[in-house]
This record gives structure tokens, C-alpha cells and sequence, in this order.
């Protein structure tokens, strides 16, 4: 854990400050719970606060309480912009480098003149003024809470606050499957429900709103899955021209990849997207036990993220990207072979 210069930030916080809180692009579930989890307790504390996005987020989670409030830098970058200028500082929530947020952004707050302060779980972050860094914690939305906690300020989370918590932690963790779901997660869990988080309803929310494309999307995906028993590795692809067949939403891949690692003997997954508008094939990658996909991502394919979950990109075409994917398997075959048993 990293945990540099809190004493300092929380007096700098002892007074009302302009704050601005910011998410990676591509926010998902633990990105937009964290900063408007973060941003209703400093709301309490008689702060003024701003979340900004780099872009959309998902439908499903537009419901989140404050969600009405995210100002997107894409599509609303003049007031993004006098949003950052007012600010006196800038948190940084569930992402471990400025280049998470996009190329345009990133050079917008390279200019920045005053301090970061980073809540993140993801490994290898850049350094900034303050930090707070754990890659054993289950999701940023846990750190937040934790956060909280080292404020001496638990009795401010309300349902709101609790709401947002418990959807990332939820969504980051896979509903509390993964390994990084600890006995203190569930602590953390009951005590959100205590304060007003409506468990049954969160869940609804986030996983029973699919529309009817994105099933079929999801079918589509499913068709196109191959499987490398040799290597004990799965995979998905979907093209450019599939995803406009059954109108694409952003969101509506999230998960899929999953779909993969849940055969029975198989220890390593990725799906590869086609995204025209950026010019490359995004790829997250799964996996169980000891293979770290966190570092084949940064290896091979300009990304990161945690050892059993990692996103990356290819700017080759997808046929060339599978090509270097299944060639890149049989130096891992051992430890593929030895990553998992169950």
C-alpha cells in the first residue's frame, strides 16, 4: 500500500475547497461509483465538487444517484474545462496514469497547476502529491469507503454515498466472486447495506437491463468464440460491422469476456473489439489463478490493470492481432498449464 502525504491532504481539506473529481475513459461501474461516492461526502463536508468523465459511461449506470451531475470532457469540454480552472485540487479515482483518460484530456491536465491526489488499486501508479495506492483491495469504491474512514467521517455515508459504493465494489468484483473479495469486503457490504443500500435493487439495476440488441450481440459473440484447450486459453472476437448489425451501445460488450473464462478447464481469456472511432481493437483479458494478465497486457499490448483482470489495445488489424495473441501462447504453456486448479 501507498499511502503518501494523507495527513497533509486532510488539512488541506479541513476548509471548503473547489474539487474536481475525474474517472478513466470508458468509465465503468467502480469508476462512476468511486467519484460520485467521493463526491457526496465531500458534498456533506461543504466542499464544491465537479465530476467530470472523459466520455460516456454506460445506460445501465446512469441511474446512479448524482449521475445527472457528470459533465462528459468530450461533449462538454468548455465548462469541463472552467470546471478544472476553478479547482483547487483534482482526485483522481480507479485509474494509475493520466494517459487513462485519453490523449485530449491527459494534455489538459498536464498543464494543471496545482495538486492530484490518486485513489486507485490498479498496479505500478505514477506518482503524484498525495496518494492512496493498494492493489490487494477489491475495487476503488472499498478505497473510498476506506478513505472515509481514515477521515474520521463514517457516519456521513448515507444511502447515497452507500448506494455508490456498493455498486462498485459489486460490478469490480464480479458480484463478490473474485479472489480480491475479502472477509473485510463483506464488512465493508453489510455496513453499506446498514446505511441504505438496497442490495436487490442495485443488482436489478445493473444486470437486468439489457436490451434486446444487446442479447443479441451477445449471441453473436458467443458464436465467435474459440477455444485453445492445448493452452487452456479462450477467446472472443467481434468486428466493427457486428456490433453496427445490432446497434452497439457503449456498454453492452461489458462482461462478455467473462462468458470465456467460465469454461470448465480454461484459465485464460480476452475478447477483441474492433473500435473504428479510435483506430484499434480493444482487448481485456481474464484470468484464474497465478497467470498475471496485468502483465502480458503491459508486455504485449500497451495496457494493464490487476493480475487476474487487464484491458489493453492492438492498433494492427484484428487478424494480425489474433495472429500475435496465439503466437505469444506458447512461451506461457507451463504457466498456463500450472496457473489454476480447480
Amino acid at each position: 500500500m501507498i499511502l503518501k502525504h494523507f495527513t497533509e491532504l486532510q488539512q488541506f481539506l479541513s476548509q471548503p475547497r473547489n474539487i474536481v473529481i475525474i474517472g478513466h475513459r470508458n468509465p465503468d461501474g467502480d469508476a462512476v461509483g468511486s467519484t460520485l461516492g467521493l463526491k457526496h461526502y465531500f458534498d456533506k463536508k461543504g466542499h464544491t465538487t465537479q465530476v467530470l468523465m472523459p466520455n460516456e459511461y454506460p445506460e445501465f449506470l446512469h441511474w446512479i444517484p448524482g449521475s445527472e451531475t457528470v459533465k462528459r470532457f468530450d461533449r462538454q469540454n468548455t465548462q469541463s474545462v472552467k470546471a478544472l480552472g476553478k479547482s483547487d485540487i483534482i482526485f483522481l479515482l480507479d485509474f494509475n496514469a493520466l494517459h487513462r483518460v485519453g490523449s485530449d484530456m491527459q494534455n489538459t491536465l498536464e498543464q494543471y497547476e496545482n495538486d492530484f491526489a490518486l485513489i486507485d488499486h490498479h498496479q505500478q501508479p505514477d506518482d503524484f502529491m498525495y496518494m492512496y495506492s493498494d492493489t490487494s483491495m477489491s475495487s476503488t469504491c472499498q478505497m473510498v469507503y476506506n478513505f472515509i474512514e481514515m477521515m474520521g467521517d463514517v457516519v456521513l455515508i448515507d444511502k447515497d454515498i452507500a448506494t455508490c459504493l456498493y455498486t462498485g465494489i459489486m460490478t469490480d468484483t464480479g458480484s463478490f466472486r473474485f479472489r480480491s473479495t475479502t472477509s473485510t469486503t463483506h464488512r465493508i457490504i453489510a455496513d453499506l447495506i446498514d446505511k441504505g443500500a438496497e442490495n436487490d435493487r442495485i443488482h436489478s439495476n445493473v444486470h437486468d437491463a439489457n436490451s434486446y440488441n444487446r442479447l443479441l450481440l451477445l449471441g453473436q459473440a458467443l458464436s465467435n468464440m474459440k477455444v485453445l484447450p492445448e493452452f487452456k486459453t479462450a477467446f472472443i472476437t467481434l468486428s466493427e460491422e457486428e456490433k453496427k448489425r445490432f446497434n452497439y451501445e457503449k456498454g453492452d460488450t461489458e462482461g462478455v469476456v467473462n462468458y470465456a473464462l467460465s469454461l470448465k478447464g480454461i484459465v485464460f481469456a480476452a475478447i477483441f473489439i474492433e473500435d473504428e472511432e479510435q483506430g484499434i481493437v480493444k482487448i481485456s483479458f481474464r484470468s484464474k489463478g497465478k497467470f498475471s494478465v496485468n502483465q502480458f497486457a503491459r508486455n504485449y499490448f500497451n495496457g494493464g490493470g490487476h493480475d487476474n483482470a487487464a484491458g489493453g489495445k492492438s492498433e494492427q488489424s484484428m487478424e494480425d492481432t489474433i495472429a500475435q495473441f496465439k503466437s505469444l501462447l506458447s512461451s506461457y504453456k507451463q504457466e498456463l498449464e500450472n496457473s489454476y486448479e480447480g
